[in-house]
């Protein structure tokens, strides 16, 4: 992961895979940030592969950097990604425009509801106990 703060924009890209473990980082993503900063922008042209906690991470950042005041977008989308993210909101087709709709809080609040519960049943399948 790589943060740059350029003016009043936050730019935060992300390579390889989007899982579990980036929690951490994608938690410090905003840790130097002034308050002055409009913008953060997540560009996922390097990150391949994303899991449902992954997308939780992503979704989380995106929760916090509005807390903040801040404007996401989030562009780069590449297709498994994309196509997780059609899973989980329940849009079929390969290339839905998921990423069109992410900017909507509602429907970012509905992503990390179906989210939860996708991670919860794959969890429970690898005989693990959901998450409370």
């Amino acid at each position: 992961m790589d943060v740059q703060y350029r003016g009043h924009s936050v730019l935060v890209s992300l390579d390889g895979e989007l899982d579990q473990d980036a929690g951490t980082a994608l938690q410090k993503a905003l840790s130097d940030a002034t308050g002055y900063e409009r913008d953060l922008m997540v560009d996922l042209h390097g990150t391949l592969f994303m899991d449902s906690d992954g997308l939780l991470h992503l979704l989380d950042l995106h929760r916090r950097a509005e807390l903040r005041g801040l404007r996401v977008l989030v562009v780069g989308w590449q297709p498994q990604p994309q196509q997780l993210m059609a899973e989980v909101a329940g849009i079929p087709g390969p290339g839905s425009a998921t990423g069109e709709r992410y900017a909507l809080a509602a429907f970012r609040r509905l992503i990390e509801k179906r989210a939860e519960r996708t991670r919860d049943l794959a969890d429970f399948g690898a005989g693990w106990v959901p998450r409370a």
